[in-house]
């Protein structure tokens, strides 16, 4: 087709070519941008590319017990589950009812957001790789913390977008006023509260204070995938009461939906339109009935949240007790993962050393070579990750 890029059968309309090139990518660039939508937006189920994954590889899969990929140890919620299998049951329909307008309509009941301030997508993986095309360019770069999930410093990179990654403060939070120093002309500003990998809380007023402080035209995205287990106040009404924020949840932590591919951004119509006019919104259209089914009936189960949420915090108490009485230093955290500081052994030999136990845990990061993140499981697998330790650690 005249006027277009196509690659692995995506394309880049004509007004998203326009958009790009006036913040200045050429159009050598539209193939490099295209791949962001045909392959980013399965990053995360059918394996990562480079830009995504970085070369980390995935847990063992044959591993007894697997706390390294900040998965859920269980399944979905009982309502979900049950509304995922009669969906099945009617999977000769595109669409039996209106599945899409019911759960955006579970969201707005939850988070208090109007209906055309929700866009749901497969997974969470797609809309933030969006947000960086959409919002960055070789001139407005993209601010991180340092350590936090990598996809968006990857992805910006990768279409050739600056990238600044600011050190977490002294307790661990992001020091926003770091962040837009480091770049106060960015176009897009990522924060992850509660941030992987350190579990650890962002207030709101700091939020808030970068989302006054920052240029005009940028945006402020706040990834709140972990904040169902911290139980923390969260950034929804930013959403509605500012232009330039997006909000982002995914169902692949405490919804045990990791599989599934479900989640969701929430911020003003316009901003919606700008991230879906890459592929005509296909990505966002483009949602398997029964995770949406599974994920309406999941979101508003309160108790059964809450009950997911208390065995967390009793497995996640036993381990960091078993941690502290072998001497071993961690991140407070206020989520699902716990960062354990192993002082002069390289994380990536002790995981090596967990993996002899069939026990299989997290990674590190660049700027802490010598901390592991581990998942909080269920309470056998923290059970059978201090049996491990117990064979594996000697300080």
């Amino acid at each position: 087709m005249p006027g277009t890029i196509d690659l692995m059968t995506r394309t880049l309309p004509e007004e998203a070519q326009d958009d790009l090139q006036s913040r200045g990518y050429s159009r050598r660039d539209m193939a490099r941008l295209a791949t962001v939508f045909g392959v980013g937006a399965m990053a995360a189920s059918v394996g990562r590319p480079a830009w995504a994954s970085g070369g980390v590889p995935d847990p063992a899969p044959t591993a007894k017990t697997r706390i390294g990929a900040n998965e859920c140890w269980t399944g979905p919620l009982m309502p979900g589950r049950v509304a995922a299998q009669m969906m099945v049951e009617h999977g000769n329909r595109y669409s039996p009812k209106d599945e899409r307008g019911d759960f955006i309509k579970a969201v707005m009941a939850v988070e208090g957001v109007p209906y055309d301030h929700v866009a749901p997508w497969p997974g969470s993986s797609d809309p933030l790789s969006r947000a960086v095309v959409s919002y960055c360019s070789p001139t407005r770069g993209l601010v991180t913390a340092d350590p936090t999930f990598e996809l968006a410093g990857r992805t910006a990179e990768w279409v050739g977008a600056p990238v600044k990654r600011v050190p977490l403060t002294r307790d661990f939070r992001h020091d926003v006023k770091a962040m837009l120093a480091a770049d106060p002309n960015a176009g897009l500003y990522y924060i992850c509260t509660p941030n992987n990998p350190t579990g650890t809380i962002t207030p709101l007023e700091d939020i808030e204070w970068l989302i006054a402080h920052k240029p005009e035209g940028s945006m402020v995205l706040v990834d709140e995938a972990y904040t169902h287990f911290a139980g923390v106040p969260v950034a929804s009404s930013f959403a509605v009461k500012y232009k330039d924020v997006i909000v982002m949840r995914t169902f692949s932590k405490i919804f045990g939906m990791a599989g599934l591919r479900m989640g969701f951004i929430m911020t003003q119509p316009a901003n919606i339109a700008k991230m879906m006019r890459y592929d005509g919104g296909m990505q966002s259209g483009a949602l398997p009935l029964p995770s949406l089914a599974c994920a309406t009936a999941s979101l508003t189960a309160a108790t059964l949240i809450a009950q997911r949420k208390a065995e967390m915090e009793a497995a996640r108490g036993y381990t960091l007790d078993h941690l502290k009485k072998r001497g071993l230093t961690v991140v407070p955290t206020n989520a699902n993962m716990i960062m354990i500081d192993w002082k002069t052994k390289p994380a990536k030999d002790v995981q090596a050393a967990f993996r002899t136990q069939s026990v299989e845990i997290g990674r590190s990061w660049p700027i802490w070579p010598t901390v592991s993140r581990i998942t909080v499981g269920s309470m056998e697998d923290m059970q059978n990750f201090a049996i491990a330790l117990d064979k594996v650690w000697t300080a």
